[in-house]
């Protein structure tokens, strides 16, 4: 099923692989604890941008391990509108 080379697979699992790894890395933060302070040990901010880099991980495999150019296309063309959307927010 995730081995097609067309741009809806690659703008689905673009949107989708960064918001599962936010929610998993809050899970991870939530079970870690707190500093001292009371603080976070990430603030948000870095945990969603972390979530974003877990885009590249699935974008190199399908441009260079299975060599589908529409499918990378699609999940660069979602990373970039989160990183876009990301520095308006939050710069």
């Amino acid at each position: 099923m995730l081995k097609k080379d067309n741009w809806w697979l690659g703008i689905g699992l673009g949107a989708a692989l960064p918001a599962i790894f936010y929610v998993l890395i809050l899970f991870i933060l939530r079970q870690a604890g707190t500093t001292p302070a009371g603080d976070y040990l990430l603030k948000p901010s870095t945990a969603m941008l972390l979530a974003l880099f877990s885009n590249f991980i699935v974008f190199r495999y399908y441009m260079v391990n299975l060599k589908y150019d529409l499918t990378g296309r699609g999940i660069l063309l979602v990373t970039f509108l989160y990183a876009g959307v990301f520095f308006y927010l939050f710069l």
